[in-house]
């Protein structure tokens, strides 16, 4: 084999189309654009333009809002859980965190964090550390005798600051006596 002599397999490249080179190409003239309209033009942009009527996007209302700073969770449920206790995967004996249950196949992504959820039943005391839980896993977790930590805190609501003490009003200075 030479340098020389390497080249694709035949048929795993095909040449671009070279449009507007004459009747004899099959695309020549317009090159396969048509005839005159907004579209045999180059540079057009007709994604949206609807030919001056209102376009969609403006004639819909619009509704909702996106957090975009919202978190998503990875969701663990209590029966997945249990399962991968029951298959051997998961040691009831070691604490359970992220590299865990990655380990045993409960998550594969871990976006913003892993979220304990309540569905199904827990019957094995797990030491767990997870990003967050709803209310009803922390409890099915501490009836079943084992512990959950949160890594990430939930945060407390902020008590509102007392408004700021206005200075005592001064009072007026007392009139001098009148001289005589």
């Amino acid at each position: 084999m030479k340098l020389n002599e390497l080249a694709p397999n035949p048929g795993s490249r095909q040449a671009r189309k070279r449009v507007g080179r004459g009747t004899g190409s099959g695309t020549g003239k317009t090159a396969g654009r048509g005839h005159k309209g907004q579209r045999a033009r180059a540079g057009s942009a007709t994604r949206t333009f609807e030919g001056g009527q209102m376009p969609i996007y403006r004639r819909l209302p619009k509704r909702g809002f996106k957090n975009p700073f919202r978190k998503v969770y990875a969701p663990v449920n209590l029966d997945r859980l249990q399962a991968a206790v029951d298959g051997g995967r998961i040691d009831p004996a070691r604490p359970v965190d992220l590299l865990v249950l990655r380990g045993a196949g409960l998550i594969s992504k871990r976006l913003d964090g892993v979220r304990l959820l309540a569905r199904g039943e827990l019957t094995t005391a797990l030491t767990i550390a997870v990003d967050s839980a709803s209310r009803a896993a922390i409890a099915a977790v501490e009836k079943a005798g084992g512990k959950l930590t949160l890594t990430q805190p939930r945060a407390e609501p902020q008590a509102k600051a007392p408004p700021p003490a206005e200075p005592p009003a001064s009072e007026p200075p007392a009139a001098a006596p009148a001289s005589e």
